[in-house]
Parts: structure tokens; C-alpha cells; sequence
């Protein structure tokens, strides 16, 4: 029974759909309906390509943004490289103004040593010149010490003197004691050897340095040459 009346229902609903749709062709008619509907379509169409058009803009905006943000990005990192050679530029700068300032100090201190240089060879030239002086004076008392003390003296390498004594020995007069003499870089008399060697030679050295006594200190020598040969042969 139920069933019978579900499929009644039925029946109505659609008789009823079709006298709806039978009655709106009377009021509008088909061609008015065929134009609503061509209508519908048409706006369909226009909306799906404003929404292709749309879509299409969308994905250029989202292209558009993504390439901002990369040139963006570029920025910062050309300002990060600039900034990182601005700072090298500095570090550069500091460094050349450093070189200088040190170049300028090597500058003066090539300078000091110039004229200290300068100052050192005008001593030596002096010391020498005294020296020289000094060598010859002692070269032009050659002929008095050989006719007094039997004394040869010699000029060897070096700007020095040989003192070579004679006549010390009487079992052998020929036989000679020498000692050598030097002016060193002080201008002092300095004995750089002596043979047979002699304890007090040093002892002398001090005081010709003290009294500048030359004669005396020739004498000295030759006492004590004669001492020591008297002492060996007895």
C-alpha cells in the first residue's frame, strides 16, 4: 500500500514539472528560453576566461613578486659585498698609512746612521792621521835607537812595526829579540807579539799608554830582554 502511494507521488511531481515547464513556454516561449539559455552559456564562457585571465594575471603577480624578491636579494648581497670592500678598502688604507709612517721612521733612523756613519769615519780618518803621524815619527827616530841600542826597525803589514834588538846575547850578538808594535782602532800602542816572550810586556804597554814616553818604553824592553838573556845563561 505504502509503495503504491511513494510511486502516485512520484507521478504527481513529475505531471506537475511538466505542466510548470509547459505553462513557462506558453508565457515565454522557446526561442525566448533557447536565448536565456544561450545567455547562460555565453556568461559561462565570459567567466571562465575571465577566470583563465585572471588565473594567468595571478601566476604573472606570483612571478613578479618571486623575481622582486630575487633582485631584492641580490641587492643585499651586492650591499653586503660592498660594504665587505669598504672595509677591506679600510684595512688597505690603514695598512698604506702604517707602511708609510714606518717608512718614514726607516727614512730617519737611515738618516741618523748616515751622520752617525759619517761621525765614525771622520774619527777613524783622525785616529789614522794621528797614527800615521805617530808611525812616522817613530820611523825618523829609526837612525838614533839603531846607533844607541842595536835596534833594527821594520815596517810590516798592517801599518805595524818590527823592533828586532842586537847585541843582547854577548855569546851570540846577532841573535835577535823583537817584539811587534800596532796603533789600534783607540789610537793606543798595543803589542801584538814578542819573542822571546817577556811576563812585564804588558805591564810596559800600560804605562808608554799612561806617560807616552816611547823612549822610556824602548829602553824598558831592551832591559828586559838583557835580564831574561842574562838569566837563561846562567
Amino acid at each position: 500500500m505504502s509503495a503504491v502511494k511513494t510511486e502516485d507521488e512520484i507521478t504527481v511531481v513529475e505531471r506537475e514539472m511538466k505542466e510548470f515547464w509547459t505553462e513557462l513556454k506558453s508565457v515565454y516561449g522557446t526561442e525566448q528560453i533557447n536565448q536565456t539559455l544561450a545567455l547562460r552559456d555565453s556568461c559561462k564562457e565570459s567567466i571562465k576566461v575571465l577566470s583563465e585571465r585572471w588565473a594567468k594575471k595571478l601566476k604573472e603577480g606570483d612571478l613578479m613578486i618571486d623575481k622582486i624578491q630575487e633582485y631584492r636579494n641580490e641587492i643585499l648581497q651586492q650591499n653586503k659585498h660592498i660594504s665587505e670592500n669598504e672595509k677591506h678598502l679600510t684595512e688597505i688604507k690603514s695598512n698604506l698609512n702604517r707602511e708609510e709612517e714606518q717608512k718614514k721612521e726607516l727614512t730617519e733612523s737611515i738618516q741618523e746612521l748616515k751622520e752617525e756613519l759619517m761621525k765614525k769615519n771622520e774619527i777613524i780618518s783622525s785616529k789614522n792621521k794621528a797614527s800615521k803621524e805617530r808611525v812616522e815619527r817613530l820611523c825618523k827616530s829609526k837612525e838614533l835607537f839603531e846607533e844607541r841600542l842595536g835596534l833594527e826597525i821594520r815596517r810590516i803589514h798592517n801599518e805595524q812595526l818590527q823592533f828586532i834588538f842586537r847585541h843582547i846575547d854577548h855569546k851570540d850578538p846577532d841573535k835577535p829579540y823583537m817584539f811587534t808594535l800596532s796603533i789600534n782602532e783607540q789610537g793606543d800602542y798595543e803589542v801584538t807579539s814578542c819573542t822571546p816572550p817577556l811576563d812585564c810586556i804588558s805591564e810596559f804597554q800600560l804605562k808608554v799608554r799612561e806617560t807616552n814616553n816611547f823612549s822610556a818604553f824602548i829602553a824598558n824592553i831592551r832591559k828586559a830582554f838583557t835580564a831574561l838573556s842574562f838569566k837563561q845563561s846562567t
